[in-house]
Order: structure tokens, then C-alpha cells, then sequence
């Protein structure tokens, strides 16, 4: 046990004006007696501050706002001006069409035309010794803040907290009026007529988010930002309150002992001497919703008047705890800890309660291929993830937006998550999520090679001005995120390390306690070192930039990339990434035909003109709407690569176009994936995709659009990217598996068959029984069919991985290819095919919450004699409460430790819920066949459709999509998705073969 006590100043701030009888048509945030915290996040309202005539003292005592009335607006709080000028309908809308550029930009119109004020009323009244604190987790950039009369400062810095004891100028009353004044960014910047990689880099002087000047992924934001865009709340404790705490665990014995460190820091706000009894519970949840307390410690601490004691309590020991893994390794589990002090003479004084992982992150440079390597409770991790820029462009963040937005990372089978350092320090509830779902997170700081010693014009190379305040945010969101076991690596920068001086100062801050420098595991470190938890953090590594130690070529050198589409087979190839990790490799994304509708006017529905270079280049030219919105080619010019959409024949119209873009993603992305799984920990330690989704309505580099419907592409990397897969080397065309856990795999084969475009079989092999050993990709059999006499030009193949034993399917991989020199444009007669299907679905509903579960049939017959069925094919399970598990259904045979769904899963089978029936629909055809990328979609049932008009439900989980069935084969789809009130839903299934579609339910 440590103590150590720091003296404060106590300031009394003067007193409260007399109440104001006020009649007011605000909503009033009704503060309970109770303690804790009360969000301010409704009523308020929001005025530019040219247009307001009193101060802040007449806006909180004499004049307060009459309600909504010009100049006074509903405002977002949390959020942006932008965002509450839009929702206001005062500008259009910058994710439509060309609209960005109808809005009048800060660096035309000055700072003050969206410097605004933020205004609104909340009921507090406090009981003897209470406490209370106006609390703000974010705003950007600074801000004066005025309640009943008093003013306060929150000082600058887009990321860091801020903490205003109120308890003195609260009205007698208990009614209390609070107006905030927001300034814009020191340095908004100008924007260069050619854009450019964050405009004229004037936004990297101020420590705030990058990517507003622009990108070559986003136009502009014309406020920066500015605005209250994260939490504000009012937090009631007693005379002593609790700062801050930090958990650690440390692990010996091969993790079957396991010790919780934790230290905390505590306020007495009072003006004597705290007898404090400070409690510590840690407990687990079991099934039928009974939780068991694992322990329960109380300790007693004096804390003298008006000063902070930091106090570290005894380690708790645990033996054999439940484990905290990333996906596709085990379960995620978490243990709910609390914190409690209660203070004698006047009871429980304040509590936190958090959920807390028990897992060990250990983050090393691998010696055989150079790259870094990420070990997680002593198992390496093959890293298949992606670059995370933030949700939203304009901050509406929401915690359900969150959710759907990781959950998306775990269904593509993804196990990282970099946040990118132009974008934001993430917020608490994105790391819930990554919490749940089993998301490693590199979190970077908020430096840029753009913006921080390179571009056009030349950034200054120094960072931020304020290099004090930069260490204070950095220091600030380390405490605010270090509890997350999601966290796994703390980075300097992107493309560029932070300067010298906060570089040196975050390696000193962020050292690793000695549990955590290396997978030794001795008595003598519990017995000789300082606790871990009064550590800043100590539990991860810190790197000082994207590019360095461990990742790109390790020394700083542009050696991320590419970013442009490839030939898919050179993914495989040795001379494609010549070192162990790639934090960036980016290509296209393309979205359906239904969001450009959406997010366009008509004039942007128009498809790309074809260039023809003498080289043999196909260039697209793409219509302006395009061109602004960041469309990327399906074209390389630097690997003169025929245009991949082409490739299926000349595309007609809009919804053919972005037909033959999904199947151009899907296989770009699978090959990506497959080819850098192909080299695992041979030649490659990770890699990770540029980029995930968009913030924008961009058209590249995403797996679904910012309106939250998935491309081809994201079923491409939930295939590559499975834990056990088997795949085609599309270099050497040998078939090999993947096993990327830490079992062997034993009694297993693979089945190859190739089909042709008439259904028919002409190459089929079944391999001898194979194991393959833990963490590895092995070589199997050369796919001979090319090198076969008369091989047909277009064909299909698809290869299984079964268990001996019982022919249940592992892993599931169908490719359509063409012999070398060849193209798709057979594929194009064959839509006239008709292909008999049968569709059952099993529907359930819960308020506005339905699954469906339905198995699609190929209704043509099998020819060949041994038939692999699907029903112990593993799936995943869809749900969509906040602490569901997107966790894989076991298949017999796979060790339970690993695909463990744990019990928030088993409380959703549970829920009540109604079951609609069994629907049976069967669409007509003779034709013998493929049934070839079919793919569902969620509609909003309408009668008055109008042109362009969009009908989908969004956001949608499918367990697969883009998917395509030989004959004779079945496969089992699930979708859940909640329909919004008063929407019936409409399930229909579009494909190669079924454009009109078929609506399934």
C-alpha cells in the first residue's frame, strides 16, 4: 500500500446572485438528489455570437435566452456547429453532392462567424456537504463558461477534459442557467485551390483533430469542428471524491496466478480531516443474471482538508482467471470492477465502476521477419485489421453508432483497429465496444507528416506551438483510456514522429513497468518493483511513429502504401511488400448504386468515361460529383492495369457499374488479405487496410459507406480473414490452409471442385487426411485445372475445409477465374440464366428488433457423390444489445476455450421473443448452374417510391453476403437489423442471375 498526499489551494469562488423569477420555454435537466452523474445532452440552444448583444453575466442572471427565438436555435450538444446549423436546415447538407462548397468556409468568413454561444438551464440542489462539478470531456478549441453570473475558463485543447467545481454558485433554488461561448480553432487555415493532405497545414499548430482542412479522403469542414462535441454533464459526490483510477493486472505461473493492481486518487473537497473507508469489489457475471463476487476489499484512508491522496490499494490475488483474448482467439471476457468511498459521519461519498479485462499485451520487433509482433497472454496475434479515421466527419457520434461500427470490424473477422493520428484521441464508448468485440486498438497521438514537417507548402516540422498543452491532452487521454483492455499500443504519430522534446517526454511517461518488458515471469518483479497501477500507464508499448521500429521498413522512409487497385495475384508474389508489417496498404471501395443515389443529385449518377491510352492504359474520367466526393480508379496507371470493372464488359448504366465494382472489391480484398495470410510469420507479422469505412460520403477505400451498408469488399475480408480458412495462392495456384489458432488441426481434407458456366463439373479432388499445426499456413496441392486438357475459359471453384470425421465444413471459399490472359465478359450472357433456388426463413421479432434465419438452396442437383453439407459450417451469431458478443458457434471439434460464446449470448437466446413462422419462397428456373453472387438487402415497404428515393434499412448484419452457391449446396444466412417505428421491413434478394430481385419476407 503507497499513499501520497498533495496539497491544493482551496478557491472560493463569490457568491450566487439572487434567483430570478424566470419563466423560461427551455427543457430543464431535473437533477435527482441522489449522487453521480446527470448528462446535459438535450435543451439547449445555440447562437453565433456576432448576433448576440449581452455577455455572458446578463445571459445567466438578467437576460437569459426567451427559447427559440431568432438569434437562438436548437443547438447538438454533444456536437458541432456545423452539425446544429444543419440540423437547423441553415446550410445544406456537406455529405450531399456538391453542397460542401454552397457553405462559406472559417477561413473566408473569420473566426468569429463560428465562434457561438451555447445556452441551456439545469435543476441541482444540493443537500449539506454535497459537491458538484460542471464537467466537460471535450470541446474544441476553447471556451468561457458562465453560470448564474460567475465566469470560468476552459482553456484550449481539442482533447482534454475539463472539471469546474460549481458547488458554490449553484442557485438556492436549485434552478440554474448556463451558457457556454466556443471558439474555433487558433489556426483553422486556409484551403489551397488544389486541396491537398490537410490544406495549408496551418491546423498543425493547435492541438486539435487534422483532417478538417481536408484529405485526400474528405473535403473541408468548414467549422474545424467547433463546438461542445463530447459529454457534459453535472457529477454530485460527497466531501471526498474519486479521480482517475488505474488497473492493472500482472501474470505469473503461465496466467494461472493472476494479481489486480489498483491505485486511485482521492479529493476531500471538505474543509476537515476525511475518515475514509475505501472499498474495492470485483465481480463476475454468471447465468440467469446472478453475479458473484470474486472480492471484496476495504481499506481505510484519512484524507486531510482540501487536498488530493493518491492511494494504492493491496494487490487482489485471482487463480485462473477468465481471460480477455482479441477476436477469433477466445472470449472476451470482463469482470466488473467497483470502487467505493464512504466517508464517516456522512456515508458513501462517491463510486466508478468499470469493466476490466485480465490479459497481458506484450508488443516486440519479431527477429525473422522484421516486422512488430503483438502477443497477447503469451499467444502471437497475425494482425488483419484496419486504419479508423473516426465516425463521423461533423462528430454526431453516438454510442449505437459505435457499436454498429465495431461490430463491423469483428464481422469482417478483423482483430485491430489504428486510429489514425489526423483524426481523433477516441472517445470511451468506442472502446467499450472494442471492449466487447475483441478489438486491439493503436491509438495515436495527434501528429501527422502532413501537417508536421512535409507537404506543399512545407509544414512545420515542430508540431503544435504549445508543446506544454500537447503533453497535457496526451497525458489527459491516457487516464481517460488506459482502463480499456482493448488498448494495445500507444503511437507518436502518423508518418512522422512528434518532436523531440514530447517525443522523449511520452517515451519517459509511457516506460512499461518491468512485468510488461518481457515474457519473464519471476517472484523476485512482484516482490522488488513499484506497484503497476502508479504507473501512467506501463502496461503497453509505446512507438514513436507509424513508420518505425517494427512497422513500414522501421526508419521512417515512405514505405507504407500502396493505394492504388492491384492485380490480385500480386498480393502474393515476393517482391509485392518487402517488409513484416504495413500499417497502411489501401485500395478501392466503390459503394452500391443505392447510396450514390442517395448522396447525389442525378447529374452525380452519371458512370465514368473510358480513356484509351496509346500505352494501354484505360483511364476513368469521372463525372465532377465524383471527382469531389474522392473517387478512385479501378484502373492503375502505374502497373498499366486494364480497368478491373471492364475486365466484366463495358458497364451500362449506374447500378451495373457498381454491380461489377462489388465483385471487383470482393476480390481485391480477399486477395490482399489471402496474400499477406499466405506469408504469415514467414515473410509477415500484420498489415493493416487504408481504409476501414469513411467519415464522409467518399467513394474509396471502405468496406461499407457512411449511410452503414457493407460492400462486396467486407464479405471479401470476412472470408480471407476467418480464424481456419482454406484459399487458392493465386500466384502459384497451390490450395493452402490457414490456421491462425492455437490448436492443431487434425483430421481435416480439402475438397476442390470446379464448375463450369453450364453447372457441370470437370475437375473434382478430395485430399488425403491433413493436420496443420497451430499459427501456421501450410502448402497442400497444386489446383491442376488450368494445366488440364480443354480447361474452359471462365470458371468457378470452390474449395472446402471438412472434418473427417463428420464432413462438417470449417472453412468455405468460392472464386470465379479466368485462364491467364483472360477476362470476365462470359459472365455476362450468363444473367439470362435462370437458377431454381429455395429460400426458408425462420423470422423472430422483439419490438423493433428482428432476426431471420434462413438456409438458401440451389435447387439443382449435386453430381458429384460426396456432398459436403453446411449445417455444422461455423456462423455467426447476430444481436444487437450493447453487450452482445459477435462470438463464432462452435462446430463439433473446435475447442470449446476458443469459441466459448460466454454468457451474454446465452441471455439473448433467452429474450422473449415472438416467432413469426416459417417461410418457405422458391424462385422459378430450369437452368442448371451458379447461383452467382446473391446478396440481400432490407427495405422500408412503400407504395409511392419515388425516383432515387431510398428505401433501405440500415444498419444491417448478415452473417454473409455476396455469396454464390454450386449446385445442389446450402448455405445458412442470418440478418438482424431494427426497423424504425411504424416501418414494416422487406427482405429481397438480388444476384448475378436475379437482378429484378425476390423479395424473401
Amino acid at each position: 500500500m503507497s499513499v501520497s498526499v498533495i496539497s491544493t489551494t482551496n478557491i472560493t469562488l463569490p457568491p450566487s446572485p439572487q434567483t430570478l423569477s424566470l419563466q423560461l420555454t427551455l427543457t430543464s435537466h431535473t437533477m435527482p438528489q441522489q449522487q453521480g452523474k446527470t448528462k446535459l445532452d438535450s435543451g439547449w440552444l445555440a447562437a453565433r455570437s456576432t448576433q448576440v448583444q449581452l455577455t455572458g453575466i446578463q445571459l445567466t442572471t438578467t437576460h437569459p435566452p426567451p427559447g427559440i427565438s431568432s438569434p437562438w436555435i436548437p443547438a447538438v450538444v454533444p456536437g458541432t456547429v456545423l452539425g446544429t446549423l444543419l440540423k437547423n436546415k441553415l446550410i445544406p447538407d456537406p455529405f450531399y453532392g456538391l453542397e460542401n462548397e454552397a457553405i462559406i468556409d472559417i477561413a473566408d468568413s473569420g473566426r468569429d462567424y463560428y465562434t457561438f454561444w451555447f445556452f441551456t438551464t439545469f435543476d441541482c440542489a444540493l443537500s449539506g456537504n454535497q459537491h458538484v462539478d460542471l464537467k466537460f470531456r471535450a470541446i474544441n478549441y476553447s471556451a468561457q463558461v458562465y453560470l448564474n453570473g460567475h465566469k470560468m475558463t476552459l482553456p484550449k485543447g481539442m482533447f482534454r477534459r475539463h472539471s469546474l467545481d460549481i458547488t458554490d454558485i449553484l442557485h438556492p433554488d436549485g434552478k440554474n442557467l448556463l451558457a457556454v461561448i466556443v471558439y474555433p480553432p487558433d489556426h483553422p487555415g486556409k484551403i489551397p485551390p488544389e486541396g491537398g493532405q490537410g490544406g495549408d497545414h496551418e491546423i498543425g499548430k493547435d492541438v486539435a483533430a487534422q483532417y478538417v482542412e481536408g484529405w485526400d479522403w474528405m473535403t473541408p469542414i468548414r467549422d474545424r469542428n467547433t463546438g461542445i462535441w463530447d459529454e457534459v454533464s453535472i457529477y454530485v459526490t460527497g466531501p471526498v471524491k474519486i479521480g482517475d483510477p488505474h488497473l492493472v493486472s500482472s501474470f505469473f505461473d503461465n496466467y494461472k496466478r493472476v494479481y489486480l493492481h489498483a491505485t486511485v486518487d482521492l479529493e476531500n473537497k471538505s474543509a476537515w480531516v476525511a475518515e475514509c473507508t475505501l472499498n474495492i469489489q470485483v465481480t463476475t457475471e454468471l447465468d440467469g443474471n446472478i453475479f458473484l463476487v470474486e472480492h471484496l476489499q476495504s481499506q481505510h484512508v484519512s484524507v486531510p482538508p482540501n487536498t488530493h491522496v493518491q492511494y494504492t490499494f493491496p494487490q487482489l490475488f485471482f487463480y485462473k482467471p477468465n481471460l480477455w483474448w482479441p477476436n477469433g482467439m477466445g472470449e472476451q471476457y470482463l469482470y466488473d470492477v467497483g470502487i467505493t468511498v464512504d466517508v464517516k459521519g456522512y456515508g458513501e461519498s462517491d463510486s466508478w465502476k468499470h469493466r476490466f479485462g485480465f490479459r497481458k499485451i506484450e508488443s516486440t520487433i519479431d527477429h525473422a521477419t522484421g516486422g512488430r509482433l503483438f502477443k497477447v497472454n503469451g499467444q502471437p496475434v497475425f494482425i488483419r485489421g484496419g486504419n479508423w479515421i473516426l465516425s463521423d466527419g461533423l462528430l454526431r457520434l453516438s454510442k449505437k453508432r459505435y457499436q454498429t461500427d465495431i461490430k463491423f470490424h469483428t464481422d469482417m473477422n478483423f482483430n485491430m483497429i489504428r486510429c489514425w493520428g489526423g483524426g481523433l484521441a477516441e472517445r470511451p464508448e468506442f472502446y467499450h465496444y472494442c471492449d466487447i468485440y475483441g478489438l486491439l486498438v493503436w491509438q495515436e497521438f495527434w501528429i501527422t507528416g502532413d501537417c508536421d514537417g512535409r507537404g506543399v507548402p512545407v509544414s512545420n516540422p515542430n508540431g503544435p506551438l504549445d508543446h506544454d498543452l500537447f503533453l497535457l491532452c496526451a497525458r489527459d487521454t491516457i487516464k481517460l483510456l488506459r482502463n480499456h483492455p482493448s488498448l494495445a499500443l500507444w503511437v507518436g504519430g502518423n508518418e512522422q514522429t512528434p518532436p523531440e522534446d514530447i517525443n522523449t517526454a511520452l517515451q519517459n511517461d509511457l516506460q512499461l513497468h518491468p512485468y510488461f518488458q518481457s515474457s519473464n515471469e519471476t517472484d523476485s518483479l512482484l516482490k522488488d518493483s513499484r506497484d503497476p497501477s502508479l504507473y501512467l500507464d506501463g502496461t503497453r508499448a509505446y512507438v514513436q511513429g507509424s513508420m518505425w521500429d517494427g512497422f513500414a521498413n522501421g526508419l521512417g522512409d515512405f514505405t507504407d502504401g500502396p493505394y492504388e487497385i492491384q492485380n490480385p495475384e500480386d498480393f502474393f508474389k515476393d517482391d509485392f511488400y518487402n517488409y513484416g508489417f504495413n500499417p497502411e496498404v489501401g485500395s478501392v471501395g466503390m459503394p452500391v448504386a443505392a447510396t450514390i443515389r442517395a448522396t447525389m443529385p442525378p447529374e452525380g449518377w452519371q458512370i465514368p468515361l473510358l480513356k484509351r491510352h496509346s500505352d494501354g492504359y484505360v483511364e476513368e474520367v469521372p463525372n465532377p460529383i465524383w471527382k469531389y466526393h474522392k473517387y478512385i480508379s479501378y484502373s492503375n496507371k502505374k502497373k498499366v492495369l486494364l480497368d478491373q470493372i471492364e475486365l466484366y464488359g463495358p458497364a451500362k448504366d449506374l447500378d451495373d457499374f457498381c454491380e461489377k465494382a462489388q465483385l471487383v472489391n470482393y476480390i481485391q480484398y480477399r486477395a490482399l488479405l489471402e496474400g499477406w495470410t499466405s506469408r504469415m510469420w514467414t515473410k509477415y507479422t500484420g498489415v493493416l487496410i487504408w481504409k476501414t469505412q469513411n467519415p464522409w460520403t467518399g467513394l474509396r477505400g471502405q468496406f461499407y459507406d457512411h449511410l452503414q451498408d457493407q460492400t462486396a469488399g467486407f464479405y471479401g475480408c470476412r472470408c480471407a480473414a476467418e480464424p481456419v480458412h482454406v484459399q487458392l495462392n493465386l500466384s502459384t495456384y497451390f490450395i493452402e490452409v490457414v490456421n491462425t489458432t492455437s490448436d492443431q488441426l487434425s483430421g481435416i481434407a480439402v475438397e476442390v471442385s470446379v464448375w463450369d458456366l453450364d453447372g457441370k463439373c470437370p475437375y473434382y479432388k478430395v485430399t488425403e487426411k491433413l493436420s496443420v499445426p497451430a499459427k501456421r499456413t501450410q502448402t497442400i496441392i497444386e489446383m491442376k485445372y488450368p494445366k488440364s486438357k480443354n480447361p474452359k475459359p471462365l470458371y468457378f471453384l470452390l474449395l472446402k475445409l471438412f472434418r473427417t470425421s463428420d464432413f462438417g465444413i470449417l472453412s468455405r471459399n468460392f472464386y470465379w477465374l479466368h485462364l491467364k490472359g483472360g477476362d470476365y465478359k462470359l459472365l455476362e450472357p450468363y444473367r439470362t440464366k435462370k437458377i431454381p433456388l429455395k429460400i426458408t426463413s425462420n423470422i423472430f421479432i422483439e419490438g423493433s428488433k428482428y432476426e431471420i434465419q434462413m438456409k438458401v438452396q440451389n435447387k439443382n442437383e449435386n453430381p458429384n457423390s460426396t456432398k459436403l453439407n453446411l449445417k455444422n459450417h461455423i456462423r455467426s451469431v447476430q444481436g444487437n444489445n450493447d453487450d452482445n458478443i459477435n462470438a463464432l458457434e462452435p462446430s463439433q471439434g473446435i475447442s470449446e476455450e476458443h469459441c466459448e460464446v460466454g454468457l451474454l449470448r446465452r441471455m439473448y437466446r433467452c429474450f422473449s421473443r415472438e416467432n413469426n413462422g416459417l417461410r418457405t419462397v422458391e424462385t422459378n428456373g430450369t437452368d442448371l448452374g451458379i447461383a452467382f453472387f446473391l446478396h440481400f438487402s432490407v427495405h422500408a415497404t412503400k407504395k409511392d417510391k419515388q425516383e432515387g428515393e431510398d428505401t433501405r434499412i440500415l444498419p444491417v448484419h448478415y452473417s454473409d453476403n455476396y455469396f454464390s452457391l454450386v449446385p445442389g449446396e446450402t448455405l445458412p444466412i442470418s440478418i438482424s437489423f431494427e426497423a424504425p417505428s411504424g416501418v414494416t421491413p422487406r427482405v429481397t434478394l438480388h444476384g448475378w442471375n436475379y437482378r429484378a430481385g425476390h423479395t424473401i419476407y
